[in-house]
């Protein structure tokens, strides 16, 4: 893996066009234009952004404009090279750059593990990203969660979910955190796999404060996986959280826990969801705080940095 890999994040809204087209078809066509090594679009459940507006599934007339988050993946030569594209398309939202490390420096150091995986990819007869789950647990990593693209790239190709189609080669995401140590453990039985590695922090696992989120970048990415997220959502939104966006997982685990995803005839929805929150390193202590209370019995919690595209 090239030491000059970047990950490109873009936040928008379902509905929001550029040039007379959605925002997110002109985005992927970008992607696959440059030939893109990975990228993966994601469909969210509920969010806010500057404006407060409230986005989400849970109720029909706020359903129609749902936040959708765009990531593209690449040495930083490329993503610079299309960089000028991107950031030159009527929108509104947020971008944001992030570095990937290239080797695991110091074993005692926290990262987050990104696999790419397709939508129908089998291991052992099982689906890949089920395989991949009960690797990354067996060899002690914090928690992982996989996440369903609808659209994306993989090895520069461009992989669209369809109607009436298999879609086995549209992108899956398994996000995964733990220790420098146990990560190093999983890599070598991944190693033809498209992955990432970014440094982050742990700051809460089922109710243990472990670290404050970080100080020290323009931007702080915290990101807090949970079974339930309206809560969530209502207070950083009363709280005047500048942006959140929350992504319901298909399949994941955290700590002791075992993998779990949402199962037919269930009364609750048991599928982890990621909620992102974006903000300055002062507006993320606030955003911090009313996570760590709400996760003060089950949850994980992490803090990356990032900068503003």
């Amino acid at each position: 893996m090239s030491d000059e890999l970047v990950k490109l994040t873009t936040y928008f809204g379902e509905r929001q066009r550029t040039g007379g087209r959605f925002l997110a078809d002109a985005l992927l066509d970008i992607y696959e234009r440059h030939e893109v090594r990975t990228s993966v679009l994601l469909r969210g459940v509920e969010g806010f952004g500057l404006k407060h507006h409230l986005r989400t599934d849970r109720l029909l007339t706020l359903s129609e404009d749902l936040p959708l988050v765009a990531v593209a993946v690449d040495t930083r030569a490329r993503v610079e090279a299309m960089l000028g594209e991107v950031m030159g398309l009527e929108r509104h939202g947020l971008v944001t750059l992030e570095r990937a490390v290239a080797e695991i420096e110091d074993p005692g150091e926290e990262l987050q593990l990104t696999i790419y995986l397709g939508r129908q990819e089998r291991i052992g007869g099982r689906p890949a990203f089920v395989a991949v789950c009960d690797l990354l647990r067996r060899h002690g990593v914090a928690g992982a969660t996989v996440l369903l693209g609808v659209d994306g790239t993989a090895h520069g190709e461009r992989r669209r979910a369809r109607f009436f189609a298999r879609n086995a080669d549209v992108p899956v995401m398994v996000i995964a955190v733990g220790p420098g140590e146990q990560v190093a453990r999983v890599l070598p039985e991944l190693r033809d796999r498209l992955i990432t590695l970014e440094r982050v922090r742990i700051c809460r696992r089922d109710g243990v404060a472990l670290a404050a989120p970080g100080q020290d970048a323009p931007l702080e990415k915290l990101m807090v996986i949970a079974s339930e997220h309206a809560e969530l959502v209502r207070r950083l939104r009363a709280s005047g959280a500048r942006g959140v966006t929350c992504i319901r997982g298909i399949w994941g685990f955290h700590g002791d826990h075992a993998p779990h995803g949402d199962r037919l005839l269930q009364l609750r929805r048991h599928a982890p969801v990621v909620t992102v929150i974006v903000d300055s390193p002062e507006r993320i202590t606030s955003s911090f705080e009313i996570a760590a209370e709400l996760t003060r019995r089950r949850g994980l919690v992490t803090s990356l940095a990032a900068r503003a595209g």
